[in-house]
C-alpha cells in the first residue's frame, strides 16, 4: 500500500495537537491529525472542564445550605438534582467539543483521522486501512487513570475519573481511593451533592507533595463537611457485601461499604498500544516518553508533548508543550522545558494555588530562606465573603531576594496565585511584591503585605 504523504502528522487532539496544527497548515504545511476517541482530550471531555463544571454546581448547593449566614432565608430545604448537573456538565463539554472540532474542520490543509495510531516505521503510521507519512510526527496520547493491582480489584465494579462523567445516579455512599488532586475534588464535590463520602489514603497525610500545612489544612476543609478520611491505609482490599462494595483499608478497622468506588490512584500514559518500538522511540519504565528539553524524543523528527512526556500533567503544562515545539520550529524561538515554573491548582472550595518550590523543597536545598504566611481569618476579603478557611504562604531567598515560591489557599486562590508567579517568570525580586499597590479589598491584596513581613526560615 502506497502511503499518503503529509507535511506533519500528529496523534492525538488533546491540549497541544489542535493549536499545533493550526500552527503548521498557517506556515502552509499539510497536517494529518489523529484522534481515536474524542477530540479535546482528557481536559474537554472527562477532565477540567466537565469537573469544574460540577465543582461549580457544588458551590451553588453549598452556598444555598449556608444561605443563613448570610441573612438570605430560603422557603424550603436545598435539593440537588443529579440529572440536571449532568446535562449542565455535558453541555459545557459538548460545547467545547463542538466549537473546537468546527475549527478543525476549517483548517486548511488538515485532514482529521478517526481511529487508532500505530507506527509501522519512525515515519508512517497506521490508522485503519490508512498508511500514512510525514518527515515530522508529533505525539499527543495523553493519560488515562491507573488501576491498581489491588486484592478484589478485579471483581467489583469500579469508577474512574472517566467514567465517573457518565455517571447518572447520585451515591448513596462513595468510597474515594486515593488522597490526591482528583480524589479530593470529587470526594467534596460529591459531598456537597448529598453523598456520604470516605476517603481512603495509603500515606500518612494528603496530598504528599505539598508542605504538611497545606495537608493539615486541606483535611481540615473536608472533615468539616463530614467527609470521613482514613489516612495510612496499608491493606486495601475490595469485596462485594450485597448491593454495596467493601473497601478494606487496615487491619483491624471496619471495611468502608459504599455503593460505588472511585479509583484516583494516579494516571497511565497512553503509550502502551502505539507501537513505539517499531519507531525505535524510548520510553521510561513507567511508559512515558523520554524528551529532550525542546521536547524531541530519541527518534530525530518526532516529538512528544502533553501527558505522554511525564514533563507535566496539566492542560496548562500540555498547551505550553505546544507553544514549545512551534516557537523551535517555526519561530526560531529556542524555547524549552526548562524555562517554565512549575504551577498548578487543587480545585477544592477553597481552591489551592501553588507556584514554584514548596517549603520543604527549599529547606531540602540548603539555601537561605525567608517566609511569610497569614491566615485567611486575618484577609478582610475572606472575612467579608464568609470563607476564612486556608492561608498564603511566601518563600524568598535570604541572599538574591529571589521569589522561591507561594501557596495561597483560600477564596480565589487559583487567580491570586499568578500575581506571584508572573513576578516569578519576570525574575523580578520579593521587593518589587513588597512595594506593589494590590486593589482592595482583594484576597491578593494580602501578598504585599506578607512580602513585607518575611521571617529567617526556621
Amino acid at each position: 500500500m502506497t502511503a499518503k504523504t503529509f507535511d506533519a502528522i500528529i496523534i492525538g487532539a488533546g491540549q497541544a495537537g489542535p493549536p499545533l496544527a493550526g500552527r503548521l497548515t498557517a506556515a502552509g504545511m499539510s497536517v494529518a491529525l489523529i484522534e481515536r476517541k474524542l477530540v479535546g482530550g482528557t481536559c474537554v471531555n472527562t477532565g477540567c472542564m466537565p469537573t469544574k463544571a460540577m465543582v461549580a454546581s457544588a458551590y451553588a448547593a453549598h452556598l444555598a445550605r449556608r444561605a443563613a449566614d448570610y441573612g438570605v432565608t430560603l422557603s424550603g430545604p436545598v435539593g440537588v438534582d443529579y440529572k440536571a448537573i449532568k446535562a449542565r456538565k455535558d453541555k459545557v463539554s459538548d460545547d467545547a467539543r463542538g466549537n473546537l472540532e468546527s475549527w478543525i474542520a476549517g483548517m486548511d490543509g488538515c485532514t482529521l483521522y478517526r481511529g487508532h495510531a500505530r507506527f509501522e516505521t519512525a515515519d508512517t503510521v497506521r490508522v485503519g486501512d490508512d498508511l500514512l507519512s510525514a518527515e515530522k510526527i508529533f505525539i499527543n496520547t495523553g493519560g488515562r487513570a491507573s488501576v491498581p493491582d489491588l486484592p478484589g480489584v478485579d471483581e467489583i465494579s469500579f469508577l474512574t475519573n472517566s467514567s465517573m462523567m457518565d455517571l447518572d445516579v447520585l451515591p448513596s455512599h462513595l468510597v474515594v481511593v486515593g488522597g490526591s488532586y482528583v480524589s479530593l475534588e470529587f470526594a467534596q464535590m460529591f459531598r456537597r451533592f448529598g453523598s456520604q463520602v470516605t476517603v481512603v489514603e495509603k500515606s500518612p497525610r494528603l496530598i504528599g507533595r505539598e508542605d504538611e500545612d497545606v495537608s493539615a489544612a486541606i483535611l481540615s476543609i473536608l472533615e468539616n463537611e463530614d467527609i470521613t478520611v482514613h489516612l495510612g491505609a496499608d491493606e486495601i482490599s475490595f469485596a462485594r457485601k450485597g448491593n454495596d462494595i467493601a473497601v478494606a483499608f487496615s487491619a483491624g478497622k471496619a471495611p468502608a461499604a459504599g455503593s460505588h468506588v472511585l479509583l484516583a490512584v494516579g494516571r497511565t500514559p497512553n503509550t502502551d498500544d502505539l507501537g513505539l518500538d517499531k519507531a525505535g522511540v524510548e520510553v521510561d519504565k513507567r511508559g512515558f516518553i523520554v524528551v529532550d528539553d525542546q521536547l524531541r524524543t530519541s527518534v530525530p523528527g518526532i516529538w512528544a508533548m502533553g501527558d505522554c512526556n511525564g514533563k507535566g500533567a496539566f492542560t496548562h503544562t500540555s498547551y505550553n508543550d505546544y507553544e514549545i515545539v512551534a516557537a523551535n520550529l517555526l519561530d526560531n524561538d529556542p524555547r524549552k522545558v526548562s524555562d517554565r515554573i512549575e504551577a498548578y491548582a487543587l480545585y477544592t472550595d477553597p481552591p489551592l494555588g501553588r507556584c514554584g518550590m514548596t517549603e520543604a523543597a527549599v529547606r531540602k536545598s540548603g539555601r537561605r530562606a525567608l517566609v511569610g504566611q497569614r491566615p485567611m481569618t486575618r484577609v478582610g476579603r475572606a472575612v467579608e465573603k464568609g470563607e476564612t478557611q486556608g492561608f498564603m504562604k511566601i518563600l524568598a531567598d535570604a541572599d538574591t531576594n529571589e521569589i522561591l515560591g507561594c501557596s495561597v489557599l483560600g477564596p480565589g486562590g487559583d487567580e491570586a496565585i499568578h500575581c506571584v508567579l508572573d513576578l516569578m517568570y519576570a525574575k523580578a525580586p520579593v521587593s518589587t511584591l513588597a512595594r506593589a499597590m494590590h486593589i482592595h479589598p482583594n484576597v491578593s491584596e494580602l501578598l504585599p503585605t506578607i512580602a513585607q513581613e518575611l521571617k529567617p526560615l526556621a
